[in-house]
């Protein structure tokens, strides 16, 4: 039943195969053309955001990053207290409390600290501004500020990025200490004013901008340019309070990046605004972390420093979330920070646990919805903004991110997914699956995507390989609708002239075609190739007639040396013949019959490669490889003749020896077994000792050089030294090998064996290999 089944499949794709092909590359384009033209855009995020939350959620909070959040309690705390209202006011906040929770962060012994948001406003007193300044060069916290950007802003001078970094400005009034009593540290009242910074162009360039550039030489994307369209008007960086540019380690852009339905799903990096190379927030504080200087794009590769990520071709990647903010990172609120501050001014007993922020980076960040920092990620619709920045600072210091599969293999997969849709639809004509097919199409491309999402980190365009396979599956059925019952007419008058009509009616219905089994059986299988095909039919580019003729030539010359052993062709590939000897007709002298075949093919070629020099064609120098074992023989489907093939290890070890010769410089090599049952018929030479990959047992394998008593003294007299100096090689005596080949080389120069032989041996003599058995692994 299996193998009429198996029948109806192949006569099906024999007359509809163009039909399938067509179906596929019409639905392949289909799709391509919706996903070009962005229809598909809306339909693929909602795809990408299931299967990125389905398998990819619910890892293990950061061990690296630490969220200060300034969420709604914090802010409703310090309303509510008189004397912190006093001290840093309403949100948002005077700079003197990120000075406290600076100094607080720094004696939990924070790594760095990434602020999510922008200081680009002076405020009324200056010196609250110089005053924080201050704070942070005191205690040497690595402090990154973020930066925005604006149609209304100034474009910066361009920066040189060879001269130091000129970021010295007059040093602010040091803060004032802690009172000693329970009373809340009051501002600089008394405090003399300190100095306002004064930034020359060329200072506030160098420290605004980042050197960043591609490799290919394309430009990077403009500032303000979103993923999904450029923006309508140029747009400058805003710069930080003059007071905080010499303060803070580094500013970054701290842009949406949204997609164009609000989500942030990527990252792009790095951007220009034409005249200046600037880099998002956690790119800057990275690329102090790593000590690099300048961010580099190769290919599909971002390197900071000595490290490298994969992102996609244009420069930007998706984001691997992981999950919400709260599931992904530790979170403390930013009260209790300010909190603990308090309490160690007054040196009291610290809420928060003593390692909390210990070698941690630490983001700063609005969680509360008043801040109109809430965003749209995968893993939902009202998620504070800063969890892209602490997903692309945990990814930068330990992750993955993702990115787009190349365009090809997007294309690949799509036309596969059509064909396989056109292809199964219309073999099988099965209403059962014709029904299902669709729905297990989706939710298997679903799955494909998400697996892909989670152990590769790539993403593949899931709405345009479904598209194809949805459309490839319609086209398929209203093709078999349409010819279906034109086909069963068609069968059933034909067979009618042949068979009884309710044989042919039962055909119909069950669709079953005699039952063809196979067997176990010891055959000698042949292989042969022509050396540098590829390099050969390259000549005939351009007259592929000519190459066919040529081949033909060859083809015939070696399977009618073939034929007349008594040998069944299994088939031609290329250039390459496969023959089987002791089957379909059994053989008792199969491996005999195939030694002498393979003499005879070889002399043949010898006869046609004269004949074709003359003609000046290519060079067909021709190796063979000859096994004998017990394969699966039998019917393997094929719709005309019912021709065997064989499959087992020792077809495999067949084709093997044919690649083989080429590493010992034989014409045709034999397997053990074929020797064993005629060594009595040929002449042979053993060449060495293999273990083919995937097997631990060595074998022996010979070069195969004449029938019995037909070898020449002097190929005699070669056989004998080499043999001697294989003796020598084996027992590790590289030395006297050498010395017994290179006087054999001299005299007959021409021998392969013998030269690679001694090419091994001199190899060893000056690397000697650590563990040495006298066997030689036989990959391919």
């Amino acid at each position: 039943m299996a193998g009429e089944t198996w029948k109806l499949f192949q006569e099906r794709w024999r007359h509809h195969g163009r039909v399938m092909l067509g179906i596929a590359l019409a639905a392949t384009l289909v799709a391509w053309a919706c996903e070009w033209a962005g229809g598909l855009e809306s339909t693929e995020h909602i795809a990408y955001d299931e299967a990125l939350v389905r398998f990819t959620g619910g890892r293990e909070k950061s061990k690296q990053v630490v969220v200060v959040a300034i969420d709604q309690d914090s802010i409703d705390e310090i309303s509510q207290d008189t004397q912190l209202q006093i001290n840093f006011g309403n949100w948002p906040y005077t700079r003197t409390l990120w000075a406290s929770i600076a100094q607080e962060l720094k004696a939990k012994g924070a790594r760095a600290v990434l602020f999510d948001a922008v200081m680009d406003e002076r405020t009324a007193d200056e010196s609250v501004d110089l005053g924080f300044a201050q704070v942070l060069r005191e205690t040497g916290l690595p402090f990154y500020l973020g930066m925005s950007t604006s149609e209304s802003a100034k474009r910066i001078a361009r920066a040189d990025f060879q001269a130091p970094v000129p970021l010295t400005v007059p040093e602010a009034t040091p803060a004032a200490s802690p009172p000693e009593d329970s009373s809340f540290p009051e501002e600089f009242d008394d405090a003399p004013a300190p100095a306002t910074p004064v930034l020359t162009p060329e200072t506030l360039a160098r420290a605004l901008a980042f050197p960043a550039r591609r490799a290919d030489g394309k430009a990077l994307p403009r500032v303000g340019e979103m993923p999904s369209k450029p923006p309508p008007k140029p747009r400058y960086p805003v710069p930080p309070t003059p007071a905080l540019v010499g303060a803070v380690n580094g500013v970054g852009l701290v842009e949406m990046e949204a997609d164009g339905d609000g989500s942030m799903r990527r990252t792009r990096f790095a951007y220009t605004d034409g005249t200046n190379t600037y880099v998002t927030l956690p790119v800057r504080m990275m690329a102090d972390l790593l000590g690099a200087k300048e961010v580099t794009f190769s290919g599909r590769t971002l390197r900071l420093g000595e490290r490298t990520w994969h992102v996609d071709g244009n420069g930007s990647a998706a984001l691997d979330y992981g999950g919400s903010l709260e599931e992904r990172f530790v979170t403390v609120r930013m009260y209790k920070v300010l909190n603990d501050w308090i309490h160690r001014s007054r040196g009291e007993e610290l809420e928060l646990a003593a390692d909390l922020f210990q070698d941690k980076v630490v983001i700063i960040g609005g969680t509360a919805v008043g801040l109109n920092d809430i965003k749209a990620t995968p893993f939902s619709a009202a998620e504070p903004g800063l969890v892209k920045q602490a997903t692309v600072v945990d990814t930068l210091l330990s992750g993955t991110f993702i990115t787009r599969a190349p365009l090809a293999l997007d294309m690949g997969l799509t036309f596969f997914v059509a064909l396989v849709s056109a292809v199964l639809l219309m073999t099988t004509r099965w209403t059962p699956l014709e029904v299902a097919w669709p729905v297990a199409l989706v939710l298997g491309l679903h799955v494909l995507t998400g697996l892909l999402l989670k152990t590769s980190h790539t993403h593949v365009r899931m709405a345009m390989h479904a598209l194809a396979g949805v459309g490839a599956s319609v086209a398929a059925l209203a093709f078999n609708h349409l010819v279906a019952n034109r086909e069963t007419q068609f069968i059933r008058q034909a067979f009618h002239r042949f068979m009884e009509p309710k044989l042919v009616e039962q055909m119909i219905r069950s669709r079953q075609l005699p039952r063809l089994d196979g067997e176990n059986k010891e055959i000698t299988a042949f292989f042969s190739d022509i050396r540098g095909f590829s390099t050969f039919s390259e000549r005939f580019k351009e007259d592929p007639r000519q190459l066919v003729r040529i081949l033909n030539t060859y083809l015939t010359t070696v399977s009618g040396a073939l034929l007349r052993e008594g040998g069944c062709l299994d088939k031609y590939i290329g250039d390459a013949v496969v023959c089987l000897f002791g089957a379909p007709m059994a053989q008792e002298d199969h491996a005999v019959r195939a030694c002498r075949g393979a003499l005879a093919a070889k002399a043949a070629v010898e006869a046609l490669r004269v004949d074709f020099r003359e003609k000046g064609f290519p060079d067909v120098y021709t190796r063979i490889g000859v096994n004998s074992a017990v394969n699966f023989v039998g019917n393997f489907g094929s719709d005309q003749l019912f021709s065997y093939t064989a499959i087992g290890d020792g077809m495999n070890l067949a084709a093997r020896l044919e690649g083989a010769n080429k590493a010992y410089g034989s014409v045709i090599m034999i397997g053990p077994r074929t020797y064993e049952l005629a060594h009595e018929h040929i002449e042979v030479r053993e060449l060495d000792r293999v273990r083919v990959a995937g097997k631990t047992e060595a074998v022996t394998v010979y070069e195969l050089l004449a029938l019995k008593g037909q070898l020449d003294a002097s190929t005699r007299h070669t056989v004998a030294r080499y043999h001697e100096a294989l003796g020598l090689y084996r027992e590790a005596r590289f030395a006297e090998a050498v010395k017994v080949l290179e006087a054999e080389a001299a005299r007959t120069p021409e021998d392969g064996p013998t030269a690679k032989l001694l090419e091994r041996c001199r190899e060893y003599l000056e690397t000697p290999p650590e563990k040495f058995d006298g066997v030689a692994n036989l990959e391919k």
